[in-house]
């Protein structure tokens, strides 16, 4: 049993240095506040026009918001024309040019060049917004003295001599160009003679999707048991839906339950010059062809949120348009961030997203080969599923949030001061956490965002899991924790075995599995032993959890110390370091401080054996959970004041971070490389990142910020946790605000979509890293 007599601990002895320091911080932000950000002003229609391009600018400009802070500001610049005027929300709008006045065009440029904030201007740019004005728009363009960006979202082919000469005359006057589509690019460069450097491709964006149950979408829409094609879109000629309407006769002879939706109303421009004259001819030719009980007209500029529910509950989405020359569409789009398996005309938008598999294209106008590949795909679940899990991987690189990201480092280059990217941090979310856990525990693995039963459970995601779902509680005291709290905390002790070792994998009938014989679990005995004693040192019987329960953590640490002097694993013993120095805080044991130092001497035999004036390291390789070693060792210094503790804690830890920081970014030790003393370090991106590295580097900035706050430690904690959001090698997010879970990793080309329970739980403790606990 452990003895009670009193130890002297250290912890807080820096506590009033680090007060002051954390004050210095919130004063340096509330300074960054006051400031006068930089402004990029948008020129482009803006909602509430119903367009495609005002569509596009607002989520850009949202998601541009939601992703940084105190960096820069995006301001807007309406466009509209006689026909063409609006009321906007207060504050959404700062100018507005109208294009039929040029006077407007004078008075516009004035303002913009009068604004000495406004540093970068970006211009929304489709051809038909500045109709019969094209030559005053380019000389506003030309009066303008701030850098201009411009957008264009599309790009014709076999121009005339006056459409080159005037695209020339935009591009010569923009410092940078961007396209959506790589052929947009091309054409650019090979029929217009733009310079190749001038461009940048940033694909449309896509939204996140917190995806629901087909089966339950349909139901909620009165759609069950029907199979469902959609589209949507502002509607008119150039869409086609006459070419499915076609195709339907073909589709019901093996598809009696098919529907066919058809989302939106028609396009306002042309139903102020035509009315409904479109949408009366397709409904005209449903009575023709009687499919009066197959098409369903949805006449209404939908809402997000139902339209994202509509494209989900399909089983196919046709896309008719009949130009071929539309470089993109924000419709296709949507319905690739759906999952949505696509059957498309070849315009250049599909011909680049659905090479990878995730959709199929047909000839304009061709209902009979339409009608051919719907039943085809219908008939074929295997085939749609297969098509849903390649489109949401080829849209996962386009989400919103990439798209500010990518948007934001044009801007940095462009703007003329120094522009440094600061993200925003999530608001903190449990809400995939808690889609992951059972009456069981949390499950180990997710297929995209829908947890894999399949997968079982282990000892590791539960033992993080407890600590994440612990510190929130602290934080918050919201007492539906408590109940995450018990699950996880029972799952580990009913691991625990006779000999007070634990077994890491359970399978999804809560039975031990055979890997458990196969592999050396030490590093899963540690972190049991972390998550233990740390759950033990917050919670209080009183307030938090029955005594029982803490009893029994008690017991199983007491019963896990005889069998964890023979690990030899150095990050096994790091974690019971840890999960030992934790629980001493509580019961303050001089038994315990002297496991705690005979496990951490371990450590320094390790580092005394490794370690050259080059290498200061444990090991003769840096490999997975580097920064808990050096995180272990401070610890132990806490509990025992041992100086050799601390100074080899730091040493081993700045050697660390050498390797691992280099400016303002964080390169994880891959998964697929590890660093090999003597080794060349400049070693090539191949991927492999993994979020719970950098969230062990997070924790370990913390706990050495706390001991030394003036080295600038918490400075590498926000480049650390920025890693999250899109400062890594690929410049995506890996952590989902949408669903609240995190990607799998970072690979050489893409984000693994899968958000399993290591994954989430990771980015939770890193989140959690900058809060308070009460």
């Amino acid at each position: 049993m452990i003895s009670n007599i009193k130890t002297i601990n250290p912890v807080n002895r820096k506590a009033n240095i680090n007060k002051k320091t954390r004050l210095k911080d919130r004063i340096s932000s509330n300074d960054i506040k006051l400031k006068r950000l930089p402004k990029v002003l948008m020129i482009s229609t803006y909602p509430p026009r119903q367009c495609g391009i005002a569509t596009y600018t607002n989520d850009l400009k949202n998601a541009l918001d939601n992703k940084y802070e105190n960096c820069f500001e995006t301001k807007i610049c309406a466009v509209e024309s006689n026909v063409e005027s609006h009321t906007y929300k207060k504050g959404d709008v700062d100018l507005v040019l109208n294009t039929d006045d040029l006077q407007s065009f004078i008075l516009i440029s004035k303002k913009i060049n009068a604004d000495e904030d406004i540093e970068l201007v970006m211009v929304q740019h489709e051809f038909g917004l500045f109709k019969n004005n094209e030559d005053v728009f380019v000389n506003f363009l030309k009066i303008l003295t701030k850098p201009i960006t411009l957008a264009f979202h599309t790009v014709l082919p076999n121009p005339t001599l006056a459409l080159e000469v005037h695209v020339k005359a935009l591009a010569s006057i923009a410092n940078i160009i961007t396209v959506m589509t790589k052929s947009s690019s091309e054409l650019l460069i090979n029929t217009y003679g733009i310079n190749p450097r001038k461009i940048e491709i940033i694909p449309h964006g896509t939204h996140l999707i917190k995806h629901k149950k087909k089966s339950i979408l349909k139901e909620k829409y009165d759609l069950s048991g029907r199979k469902v094609i959609s589209t949507f879109g502002l509607l008119g000629p150039g869409k086609s839906i006459e070419t499915t309407l076609d195709a339907l006769p073909e589709i019901i002879k093996e598809h009696n339950n098919i529907i066919f939706l058809v989302i939106g109303k028609t396009h306002p421009t042309l139903f102020n010059k035509e009315g409904n004259t479109y949408m009366n001819f397709l409904q005209s030719k449903v009575e023709e062809l009687k499919l009066k009980d197959h098409v369903k007209f949805i006449s209404k500029f939908v809402p997000l949120p139902e339209l994202l529910e509509y494209l989900q509950l399909s089983d196919c989405y046709v896309f008719t348009s009949n130009d071929p020359n539309q470089a993109v569409s924000g419709t296709f789009s949507y319905a690739v961030s759906c999952g949505c398996p696509i059957i498309s005309t070849p315009i250049p938008h599909a011909n680049e997203v659905l090479r990878n598999g995730s959709g199929v294209l047909f000839d304009f106008g061709n209902s009979k080969q339409l009608s051919m590949e719907v039943n085809k795909l219908l008939n074929n679940k295997n085939l749609r599923d297969d098509m849903k899990l390649k489109g949401l991987h080829a849209s996962s690189a386009t989400s919103w949030e990439n798209a500010a990201i990518a948007h934001a480092h044009v801007f940095s280059n462009e703007i003329k001061k120094p522009l440094k990217l600061i993200y925003k941090k999530p608001q903190i979310n449990l809400d995939h956490i808690k889609a992951m856990t059972t009456d069981v525990g949390i499950i180990q693995f997710s297929i995209i965002n829908t947890p894999d039963l399949n997968s079982g459970y282990t000892i590791d995601d539960n033992a993080r899991a407890l600590i994440a779902v612990c510190q929130h509680y602290k934080v918050t005291h919201n007492p539906s924790d408590l109940k995450l709290i018990k699950i996880y905390i029972n799952f580990i002790l009913k691991c625990q075995r006779y000999n007070g070792l634990f077994f890491n994998y359970v399978d999804k009938d809560k039975k031990f599995t055979k890997q458990n014989d196969e592999e050396n679990l030490e590093d899963a005995n540690g972190r049991a032993i972390w998550s233990l004693g740390y759950a033990y040192s917050l919670l209080d019987e009183a307030i938090d959890l029955d005594i029982t329960l803490l009893q029994n953590m008690k017991w199983a640490i007491n019963q896990f110390q005889l069998p964890m002097q023979n690990f030899e694993s150095p990050r096994a013993i790091a974690f019971i370091i840890k999960g030992l120095y934790f629980f001493n805080m509580k019961l303050n044991s001089s038994d315990i401080t002297i496991s705690i130092e005979d496990m951490a001497n371990k450590l320094v035999d390790s580092y005394k054996f490794h370690s050259e004036d080059d290498w200061n390291w444990y090991e003769p390789y840096l490999t997975y959970a580097n920064s808990v070693l050096p995180e272990a060792l401070l610890c132990a210094w806490k509990a025992t004041e041992k100086t050799k503790f601390k100074r080899i804690a730091k040493e081993s830890f700045d050697f660390l971070l050498s390797k691992t920081f280099d400016g303002d970014s964080i390169k994880i030790i891959c998964n697929q490389n590890w660093l090999v003393k003597g080794s060349d370090e400049k070693l090539a991106y191949i991927g492999g990142e993994q979020p719970i590295d950098v969230t062990y580097t997070i924790l370990a900035l913390k706990q050495f910020d706390l001991i030394f706050p003036l080295e600038g430690y918490n400075t590498k904690m926000e480049i650390a946790f920025s890693w999250f959001l899109g400062n890594n090698q690929l410049k995506q997010i890996i952590y989902n605000p949408c669903t609240g879970g995190c990607h799998d990793g970072l690979e050489t080309h893409n984000v693994n979509l899968n958000q399993g329970a290591e994954s989430t739980v990771s980015y939770l403790l890193a989140r959690l890293a900058f809060e308070e606990i009460a």
